[in-house]
């Protein structure tokens, strides 16, 4: 089936119609897919006519063509689930090869909220399905790491010794890791090069008139592997009047184990993450990582169930803003100067589907002076990073990858931009492969610069390339 096609559904049991509901006998005998605490709702799987508008939109779609592969496809296995159908190896198989883009949700004409669906059935996923021991030992040692900033701190020296040899060089060259050990050579491969290690302070004062106090989000991965993005974010929040509260002591925002179906660990980290910015009293919470902003907007959903956290989850969801979705909100009153350049844009799938943020980061761009924004193709299609996707489905990330680099090279821009840490990685780590360079940067460093007054070279932007 083409990835435009839109008409009749095949599945194992027939042909569905476009406007057909998913319908199954119970099995007989056998161990039902899901349990009943929270399993895929049947009204959401009900929404799904089987249109078929997602199909364009589903990165796994597009690159195989297999409708198991697609939302509607998921929906259909989610509805054998439902019937009383078992979770075989092969259903799981297509539930983890779904990044959780959401940008089926965006294109879906009947509103169907696929990304409930995912969610929920990932963590029926996780308690029911026996992984491989390799698959179960590579995502132990995944959560054990990233949710947890004080171990990928203690990481930094090594790879940085690392990034300084030639082994690193000669690793990404030959591709011998990836041949050898694929999900290690992903890793290594997204690794940023690493820069003095900058700390944000607790508390860092509004200049000019005050306009309000917000606490802010420092991440995991952000703040470890991108610490001029928290110190950036910083002092943009403070030059726009606000009081900046960043608690040093703050954990994760269990944006990971959330999105993989780790469901316990993630409501964990959200009550720490809720203890810890209801005592700092802050009018909102800043967050300047997309799929974090995305888990954290979610809590509500998360603790629904717990008498002691529900109604403040509730209230702390209303606090929580994206970065460029407050600087809108409030205006700005920090003076711009000129950047002239050009610079592509990618809109994060956690920012723009999820969190429907898209037209504010282009907004605050062409408030610059000089700056020109231009559109990358297939914007709509995810770049591969999707959280872990890109360590434990590394094949088709990287296919992901490769495919959103050479589109971001059409563009002619000599800078790439965008507000999501993993992003950054990705598509950074694909240009690499393909010989190409360009500059890379998240949306508040390019803020920071032209607020400061710097020049395009302050973000690696070569001087002959902000002519083109």
């Amino acid at each position: 089936m083409a990835a435009s096609d839109t008409g009749p559904v095949s599945t194992p049991t027939g042909t569905l119609g476009t406007d057909a509901r998913l319908s199954l006998t119970p099995v007989q005998g056998g161990t039902p897919a899901f349990d009943d605490h929270r399993p895929p709702s049947a009204d959401i799987v009900s929404d799904c006519v089987h249109c078929g508008f997602c199909l364009p939109t589903c990165p796994t779609y597009v690159l195989w063509g297999e409708e198991m592969d697609s939302p509607r496809g998921r929906i259909y296995l989610m509805n054998q689930g439902l019937q009383g159908e078992p979770m075989t190896p092969s259903m799981v198989q297509h539930f983890d090869a779904c990044l959780g883009c959401m940008a089926c949700v965006t294109a879906c004409p009947s509103g169907v909220k696929y990304d409930k669906l995912i969610e929920a059935t990932r963590a029926q996923v996780e308690r029911r399905h026996e992984r491989s021991p390799g698959d179960k030992a590579l995502r132990a040692a995944i959560f054990a790491l990233f949710p947890y900033p004080r171990r990928l701190r203690a990481l930094r020296g090594p790879l940085r010794l690392h990034q300084k040899t030639r082994l690193s060089r000669l690793l990404r060259r030959t591709r011998l890791l990836d041949r050898i050990a694929p999900s290690l050579a992903a890793m290594e491969g997204l690794a940023p090069p690493l820069t003095r290690r900058e700390s944000v302070p607790e508390r860092t004062p509004a200049q000019g008139t005050r306009r309000g106090t917000v606490g802010m989000l420092l991440g995991c991965v952000q703040r470890e592997f991108f610490p001029g993005v928290n110190a950036a974010t910083a002092r943009v929040l403070a030059a726009e009047g606000f009081d900046v509260i960043a608690p040093a002591q703050q954990g994760c925002c269990g944006a990971l184990s959330i999105h993989n179906g780790r469901e316990p660990e993630g409501q964990r980290f959200a009550r720490a993450l809720i203890d810890t910015f209801e005592r700092e009293n802050v009018d909102h919470v800043v967050v300047n990582a997309a799929g974090c902003g995305s888990s954290m907007k979610e809590y509500a959903d998360l603790l629904a169930d717990d008498p002691e956290y529900a109604d403040r989850a509730r209230a702390f969801v209303g606090r929580v803003r994206d970065l460029s979705e407050i600087l809108v909100d409030v205006g700005p009153v920090a003076q711009r100067h000129p950047l002239p350049m050009a610079v592509a844009y990618h809109d994060a799938c956690h920012l723009a589907h999820a969190q429907g943020i898209r037209a504010q980061p282009r907004e605050l761009l062409r408030d610059i002076p000089g700056l020109e924004v231009r559109e990358i193709p297939e914007a709509e299609i995810c770049c591969g990073s999707a959280g872990i996707y890109n360590i434990v489905e590394p094949e088709a990330a990287r296919d992901l990858g490769d495919r959103k680099a050479a589109n971001v090279l059409r563009t002619g821009a000599p800078l790439l931009v965008t507000a999501n840490p993993g992003c950054l990685m990705q598509v950074a780590s694909s240009l690499e492969r393909t010989g190409h360079r360009i500059a890379l940067a998240h949306i508040v460093e390019v803020l920071d610069t032209s607020i400061r007054g710097g020049t395009p070279a302050a973000l690696g932007v070569a001087p002959d390339s902000t002519r083109s």
